[in-house]
């Protein structure tokens, strides 16, 4: 009898915990996707219009130069961008509200202008502004206020790239790699499918493109593809060094960052009127999806490289992952022709395997390649994050992100 009692409180506890999450990650889900799908509709307005009407580009350095002095506007002690999320659910840190406001603004200007960043990066910022803050209004413990973080990321990414199941998985990997706290699972998966709900209610149309079709998977495809891998897990390497270093060198020679800002601006300017092209302003969707149909040029990944790190560099906000998407796609369709594999799966390949690499999180990349090619190449989207995962080594976009256990031994790190 004694046991039945505990047993039954036992259970009684995992429903109220369940109950719990359950109601919590529902008003996180439900606030940040509608705030997602506000953002994910300025965003697209945003670069509808820059399309359109090419001449904002001219607008670069006064845009970067508002945002710099936007940021400059608050006294926020310590640094205020996705490295700050990631310390705050890792270390208990503080989030700032003010952090929604600043980097929402600050990427609708960068898109509209065609700066070269994404927004990934900037829905992890708003959703774990979100959730952490609303974690202050509910009076959680630490611990809940870690998963309520987490949620917050979840369900913004989910809202902007329509990826449910991988926005769940991602807030959870990227914390510390090779470790993963499946506590925080159920409110992330919640907050994202309600996210989801919430965002295609209003008009927002999930990420998908052509599902990968392949005949047969031989060892000479295996190969190839283990190949591709081993050169996105080196590309990735350069994407994140790139960004690191070249933010890095610019500080060192040009220290005034309101100075940095309008040198950047005009450098970008420069730099589009030189390309002839407006392929790498802005995040790149378009040259992602001619990528994925087997169209790319030689030398598109070096050049959004070179723009993406001096957009960051000159104070422009929004993220690196899209353009690490852009510059796996193209590399992959470039490198399938060299290897003999069909460029569009090559382009999807390459797109998992350079995002796998730099942001260490192998199971999101599978589930993503799954959620946006379908599940027949899963083989091969997981063969290619393995290796990325491995080769990549240490390097990442986010310094405040751990890794856990060494790559090479499998040891944990201290």
């Amino acid at each position: 009898m004694e046991t039945l009692k505990e047993n039954l409180k036992i259970l009684l506890s995992y429903i109220k915990m369940f109950i719990k999450w359950l109601v919590l990650s529902t008003i996180v889900g439900v606030i940040s996707g509608l705030i997602g799908t506000i953002f994910h509709k300025c965003l697209d307005l945003a670069t509808y219009f820059r399309t359109n009407n090419t001449y904002v580009i001219y607008f670069l350095p006064v845009a970067a130069l508002v945002i710099t002095c936007m940021y400059a506007s608050f006294k926020v002690k310590g640094n205020i961008n996705t490295n700050r999320v990631i310390e705050s659910v890792r270390k208990d840190s503080d989030i700032p509200l003010v952090m929604v406001p600043l980097i929402f603004v600050s990427t609708v200007i960068t898109q509209f202008v065609g700066g070269s960043a994404g927004r990934e990066g900037a829905a992890l910022q708003i959703g774990g502004g979100i959730g952490y803050n609303l974690s202050r209004v509910f009076k959680l413990g630490k611990n809940d206020v870690r998963i309520i973080t987490m949620a917050g990321m979840s369900s913004v990414f989910c809202a902007l790239f329509g990826t449910p199941v991988a926005a769940a998985v991602f807030s959870l990997e990227v914390i510390s790699v090779g470790t993963i706290n499946f506590t925080g699972f159920l409110a992330c998966i919640i907050a994202s499918v309600v996210s989801f709900c919430v965002s295609m209610s209003l008009g927002v149309d999930a990420v998908s493109f052509n599902p990968v079709l392949i005949d047969t998977i031989s060892l000479g495809i295996i190969l190839k593809v283990a190949t591709l891998a081993l050169l996105c897990a080196s590309l990735s390497i350069v994407f994140c060094v790139s960004i690191k270093q070249g933010r890095k060198g610019i500080e060192k020679i040009i220290k005034n960052s309101y100075l940095r800002s309008l040198i950047g601006g005009c450098v970008i300017i420069l730099l589009t009127l030189v390309c002839k092209t407006y392929d790498y302003n802005g995040a790149g969707m378009d040259v992602i999806e001619k990528a994925l149909l087997g169209d790319a040029k030689f030398y598109d990944f070096i050049l959004k490289i070179v723009f993406t790190t001096i957009t960051i560099s000159a104070g422009f906000k929004g993220g690196e992952i899209v353009p690490s998407f852009f510059v796996g796609a193209t590399f992959g369709c470039v490198m399938g022709t060299l290897l003999g594999i069909e460029p569009t799966l090559s382009a999807a390949i390459g797109l998992i395997a350079v995002f796998c690499g730099v942001v260490n999180c192998p199971i999101t990349s599978i589930i993503l390649s799954v959620e946006l090619f379908r599940a027949e190449g899963i083989l091969l989207f997981a063969l290619a994050s393995g290796i990325s995962y491995i080769m990549s080594g240490n390097f990442s976009l986010y310094k405040s992100q751990k890794i856990e256990f060494s790559k090479l031994t499998a040891s944990r790190n201290d």
